[in-house]
């Protein structure tokens, strides 16, 4: 045993020494995946981590928390709660997304009634701030209508004291209120103010309606069984959640673009295995004389297997240390400048701190080992199986993939991997669709041998002596240039791959807004928070203002239809129920509901895969508190609300609801009125609140919204270059162990009179035709590979369908920089084969 070991260090110190370049470029390609993977997880996971924690935090002891739609509900649901014997105590909460003048995000306020709220969650009963006279704290500011108390973050972020003043919108007007303390026992990072909760009601429009109800139950009273008792003394809309189940909506809220980005991630170190796959494949090509020496003096097929085992577990662990340190310092850097939201917008104004646990370094530890070992199983298997006779002989080489030309297998995986597209989601993620992905990157990669052999096999005959050469030394070594192969086809397919997808995604997003966006002016009462709304007299001067032609009101709210899933998005609009394709974005005719019929909503597409409602299907929504019934009219695509949306027509909104409020309006100009005048005019019109009022165009809207698509896909360029740059790597490890591995060729043909410039055009030549075959079949494979991202893992992450778009100028500026870098790195390789060594090489034949 010592033996072994000691031999197994030898070999090991040998070959870093010999080749300390290709070993360094295997290590620096895991520790790239493992830092990516392992900086995600930690961002992902602090941040939810944070936002479980504010969750609980605003949740105090609370043992449920009865919530309903954004508008409220009317607030004797309160009392009759209250009254329950198995309730100990109550705390009714106004919340409103409250807008800041001047700021991009909006602030969470809370009203409450202090003397409820001390018993059931105390970190939202603020601690007055003392008076500069006597030195003693103003409790009558808990009740004072115009003080507020802001949290600590809040306090930061607003970069305010106790005695200055918070603007916050309501309507188009604003009302200034007093800080008036803090509220110390809010969780780090979590930015929300408090006031008393009539005064909320009477500043922001909610008098007689609360949002949520916090329980505190009597000792001995089973929450479970107390919460089904529940929904008969609730207004339609409105539900009973546990701690647990908060926790829940709030991580499914961005379960599947977390998951998304961990496994884009892990496609870096994905591609890395790849790259040890070429480095030890080829390293046991060149050293096969010595492994077969190894055997023949006594080593038996399992010491050889572990020992080159061992080689790629050491360079697994080397990459995953060193990954390990660079992903904790990235996920810190990350979280200090940016947050921890990663341009996905799930988790506004969080600023999460880094936790890292010694189980997950060692889990993706653990990854970049078993990639690096992946990577070396194939190789260490064939030199095991090798026969040592044989291959002490020169020219055996080629035997070493020879089992891999038989295509059966590789066909096999890819009917496999097309099978599983067809699969069902799992816990509403693509995990199939994930598999999929990697049995058909595998097929593929086992089919090369077999592709190259058939594609290289009919290359034309030639007289010239270097394109002749390059000809017959690939088509005579398939199985040696498929490792070449091996990494062009998986960094270009996936490359290809997400490219076609992004494209697919970004074109469909920009035709879709152009459909929903048909108005020449657009006014919104605010793009954050929904304190803002057009009372009536300014919808008048809207409507009246010269150069309006006619204009659209609109407004936004939400539902609640589970209580295990997020709130629903609920958009009434104007809408032509003959032709509403006018207005939405429909994936289908729509239905015209019959006389007699409910009248019609439309529902986007989540609402299919979550709610399973279909066109022509009556469904109940709940509005204003009780449940109304509605016919499905049709079904349109929405990039923007992945948990659901429903559009209903405005007036049959306001019949069902009578809620009277507008958010938006849609502005059609007269002829000859241009979009500046009758902006200025507006301006005029609303004098001091046109300050409060986003007025634009719906091209400034759709570059906006282009904007936000570019910063959510921003993670997933880093991620994409990451592992284009470890394909590289690959290719020209891979190139530098060929020229190596073939300097007894390279020494023969310098004997019968070729030149080191033939030799060296063959080889630029060879790398151009691998790359040429390489990058066909991953642009064949990247399409195959887009179409299950398209089609299966985004309508399943995230209920939505785009149309199919190739980037052709994209993809072909890649493709031919990746066959001039083939190119070039295959000469640059040679340099050291054709050197005097490769001259003296043949003298091992003699």
């Amino acid at each position: 045993m010592r033996l072994v070991s000691a031999l197994l260090k030898t070999l090991l110190a040998g070959e870093l020494r010999a080749h300390p370049g290709r070993v360094a470029l295997s290590v620096i390609a895991i520790a790239i995946g493992v830092a990516m993977g392992y900086a995600v997880h930690l961002i992902n996971h602090a941040a939810l981590a944070e936002f479980s924690q504010a969750t609980r935090s605003l949740m105090g002891a609370a043992d449920l928390e009865i919530r309903g739609p954004r508008t409220g509900f009317d607030e004797t649901v309160y009392a009759r709660i209250a009254s329950l014997p198995q309730v100990a105590e109550a705390s009714p909460v106004v919340e409103v997304e409250a807008r800041l003048p001047g700021q991009q995000e909006a602030l969470r306020l809370f009203g409450i009634d202090a003397f409820r709220a001390v018993a059931v969650n105390p970190g939202l009963v603020g601690q007055p701030a003392a008076k500069e006279a006597d030195g003693e704290p103003q409790r009558l500011d808990l009740f004072d209508p115009s003080a507020v108390f802001l949290s600590p973050a809040a306090l930061a972020w607003l970069g305010l004291k106790p005695g200055d003043t918070l603007t916050v919108q309501t309507g188009l007007d604003t009302v200034a209120l007093r800080v008036a303390g803090s509220l110390p026992a809010a969780g780090e990072g979590l930015r929300f103010a408090v006031m008393d909760i009539g005064a909320a009601q009477w500043r922001f429009g909610r008098i007689g309606l609360i949002q949520r109800i916090d329980l505190k139950l009597a000792p001995g009273v089973d929450a479970n069984a107390f919460r089904r008792t529940l929904p008969p003394l609730l207004p339609a809309g409105v539900a009973a959640f546990a701690p647990e189940d908060k926790l829940r909506v709030t991580a499914t809220l961005s379960r599947a673009y977390r998951v998304n980005l961990d496994v884009l991630a892990l496609v870096a170190l994905f591609t890395g295995a790849f790259l040890v796959f070429s480095t030890q494949a080829l390293s046991v090509i060149r050293r096969r004389t010595q492994l077969a020496l190894l055997r023949a003096l006594g080593m038996t097929r399992g010491g050889l297997s572990r020992m080159l085992l061992a080689e790629g577990a050491a360079q697994g662990l080397a990459g995953a240390v060193l990954g390990i340190v660079l992903g904790l310092g990235l996920a810190a850097a990350v979280l200090r400048y940016w947050g921890g939201d990663l341009g996905g917008g799930y988790f506004p104004g969080v600023r999460p701190t880094l936790h890292a646990s010694v189980a997950s370094a060692l889990g993706f530890a653990a990854l970049g080992i078993a990639a690096s070992l992946a990577g070396s199983l194939a190789p260490a298997w064939e030199a095991a199986r090798a026969r040592p006779a044989q291959a002490l002989k020169a020219g055996d080489e080629e035997t070493v993939l020879r089992r891999l030309s038989t295509p059966w297998p590789a066909l096999g995986i890819i009917v496999a991997g097309a099978a599983l597209t067809q699969a069902k989601p799992v816990a509403g993620l693509p995990v199939f669709g994930y598999v999929s992905v990697a049995l058909l990157l595998v097929g593929a990669i086992l089919l090369m041998p077999r592709l190259a052999h058939w594609t290289f096999a009919i290359l034309p005959s030639v007289r010239h002596a270097v394109p002749h050469l390059a000809f017959a030394q690939l088509a005579g070594a398939p199985g040696r240039a498929s490792i070449g192969l091996a990494g062009i086809l998986a960094s270009f397919s996936l490359m290809a791959a997400m490219a076609i997808m992004v494209a697919s995604f970004r074109d469909s997003v920009d035709r879709w807004l152009n459909a929903v966006l048909p108005a020449q002016l657009y006014l919104r009462t605010s793009d954050t928070g929904d304190t803002g709304f057009f009372p009536d007299a300014e919808r008048a001067a809207i409507a009246a203002t010269p150069g309006v032609a006619r204009v659209e009101f609109a407004r936004a709210n939400q539902i609640l239809l589970n209580p295990r899933r997020p709130a629903v998005a609920l958009i009434a609009r104007p809408i032509d129920k003959r032709h509403p394709e006018a207005r939405l974005a429909l994936t289908g005719p729509p239905v015209e509901p019959r006389a007699g019929e409910p009248p019609p909503v439309w529902v986007s597409e989540a609402m299919t895969d979550l709610y399973g409602m279909r066109t022509g299907e009556r469904v109940m929504l709940p509005i204003a508190g009780r449940q109304v019934a509605f016919t499905v009219a049709g079904v349109w695509r929405d990039y923007v609300r992945q948990n659901g949306a429903v559009v209903i027509d405005l007036d049959d909104y306001q019949r069902a609801s009578g809620d009277s409020r507008i958010t938006d309006a849609a502005l059609w100009l007269a002829p000859g009125a241009t979009t500046e005048a009758v902006a200025e005019r507006l301006r005029e019109r609303l004098a001091q609140r046109a300050g409060h009022l986003d007025i634009t165009t719906p091209g400034a809207m759709r570059e906006a919204g282009l904007r936000a698509f570019d910063r959510s896909f921003a993670v997933t360029y880093l991620l994409e270059a990451v592992a284009i740059a470890i394909g590289l790597f690959g290719i020209a490890a891979s190139f530098s162990a060929q020229a190596l591995a073939r300097s007894r060729e390279f020494g023969v043909l310098r004997h019968v009179g070729v030149t080191r410039s033939q030799i060296g055009a063959m080889l630029a030549l060879e790398g151009a035709l691998l790359a040429s075959l390489g990058v066909v079949a991953g642009c064949v494979l990247g399409w195959a590979i887009a179409l299950i991202l398209v089609h299966v893992v985004n309508p399943q992450s995230f209920h939505w369908t785009m149309d199919l778009s190739m980037p052709w100028r994209l993809l072909a500026a890649l493709a031919l920089a990746l066959i001039a870098a083939a190119s070039l790195t295959a000469l640059a390789s040679g340099r050291r084969a054709m050197s005097a060594g490769a001259i003296h090489a043949v003298r091992e034949d003699w």
